[in-house]
């Protein structure tokens, strides 16, 4: 089971109980998040962010930085790990060595006087202990949301006191994999920090809890149809207009369910300015 854990200072779990609200329109916080980059423009650091995602962006520019952004490329899924914590680790430090060898040689002497701050993450989403990365299609962004039936699995069994007659005897079972629908899940991210200036890294965790109410079927295939699920964590965008009323509960903060928890963010990229 994930759990926040004191005694590892990684781990940065916000476990504080709040109630979901209704984030700001999306075109209301892009105006706000670009008036508080170009007032942290002057800042005399560089920051580069290693990520494609949208949500990362408009986070990092709503903390009040200014930065460039640059993709890793790399093939995510051929990056394995059977632990959540473990592999969202695993991709955001691949994903920092792939953009560092890219900035490899860029080098001048205002860049040498100014240090620069790279910023790579990873999340997926865990239902039921399974794994959820982007789904490939639709049908796969379906099952996370809903879950999966498996019908008349059928398994061969020889009782002990039987072996001698050989005979086996067989169990058909119908088996359901619970899905988000009535039921939680957990956000897990990582964030890795990097000075390339110094050569100083630091990175972190953080692992939002989200409860559902259910789901009906109907409106997970509206809504898968739309498009929009296939390119997040989960395969469920809970950042949507339509998805936001079947959130029941969110223990941790709307930001780290994006994908970039701010308070850890920030707290490591002092970190890493503030190392010898």
């Amino acid at each position: 089971m994930l759990r926040s854990n004191r005694n590892q200072p990684a781990f940065t779990c916000l476990r504080s109980c709040r109630r979901f609200r209704n984030s700001e329109s999306y075109s209301s916080a892009m105006s706000s998040a670009m008036a508080s980059s170009m007032a942290k423009n002057s800042s005399p650091f560089k920051v580069v962010l290693g990520s494609s995602s949208p949500a990362r962006r408009e986070i990092l520019a709503d903390m009040g930085y200014g930065f460039t952004v640059m993709c890793a490329d790399i093939d995510e899924r051929a990056i394995r790990r059977e632990k959540p914590e473990e592999l969202v680790k695993a991709l955001a430090e691949a994903k920092a060595e792939a953009i560092k060898l890219k900035l490899h040689g860029e080098d001048s002497a205002q860049e040498r006087d100014q240090p620069t701050i790279l910023i790579t993450s990873d999340q997926v989403m865990v239902s039921k202990g399974m794994i959820r990365e982007r789904p490939k299609g639709q049908e796969e962004a379906r099952e996370f949301i809903k879950g999966i039936s498996i019908s008349n699995l059928c398994l061969g069994i020889v009782p002990v006191n039987l072996l001698y007659l050989a005979k086996k005897f067989w169990l058909c079972v119908s088996l359901l994999l619970v899905g988000y629908s009535g039921d939680k899940a957990f956000a897990v991210n990582y964030v890795l920090v990097t000075n390339l200036s110094n050569g100083a890294s630091k990175g972190g965790w953080d692992i939002p809890e989200i409860y559902f109410h259910h789901i009906p079927e109907d409106f997970i295939q509206s809504v898968v149809k739309e498009g929009h699920m296939t390119c997040v964590a989960g395969g469920l965008k809970l950042t949507h207009p339509s998805v936001l009323p079947f959130i029941k509960q969110l223990i941790g903060t709307m930001d780290s369910v994006r994908g970039l928890p701010r308070e850890l963010t920030e707290r490591l990229i002092q970190e890493v300015l503030g190392a010898k």
